[in-house]
């Protein structure tokens, strides 16, 4: 039995040729609608707590004292201003655009940081759409382009 993929010649297709050229993959586009669809919804999430933060800051109260306290309203614009940058660049992503991909890898590590930086305002909060971030980071790095175009 053959590990490797047998071509129409009887020879097995080595890593750098191509097996199905013309077949769009699935998988592929998937995490790509995926991660811009997700970043779409972390932009939501994003202005949404940001506007809260800036109308209606007596929502969050801080509990234990915390290296880095900023201001609820400063943490409302910060949220969201990265809320309307995330959600554009999903729409680039979901638009095709590698410059959308770049730039959302970058500001889900910013995500990631701003939440982890707003955890003793809002925990529960925070931690899921650290998480969210991750799976956005994850299906953002792991798209092929060359496997897209097949």
């Amino acid at each position: 039995m053959s590990t490797s993929h047998e071509t129409a010649s009887g020879g097995s297709a080595g890593y750098h040729e191509p097996v199905g050229r013309g077949e769009t993959s699935p998988w592929v586009t998937g995490l790509a609608v995926f991660a811009g669809s997700l970043m779409i919804v972390i932009g939501i999430f994003h202005a949404t707590v940001g506007l809260v933060a800036l109308f209606r800051n007596e929502v969050y109260v801080v509990g234990v004292e915390y290296m880095f306290a900023f201001d609820v309203t400063t943490w409302g614009w910060i949220h969201l201003v990265a809320g309307v940058l995330v959600l554009a660049a999903g729409c680039a992503v979901l638009a095709g655009q590698l410059w959308g991909r770049i730039v959302g890898i970058a500001l889900a590590v910013l995500s990631m940081v701003a939440n982890f930086l707003f955890v003793p305002y809002y925990p529960v909060w925070a931690l899921l759409i650290i998480a969210l971030d991750v799976f956005v980071i994850w299906a953002l790095c792991s798209f092929d382009r060359d496997a897209a175009a097949r």
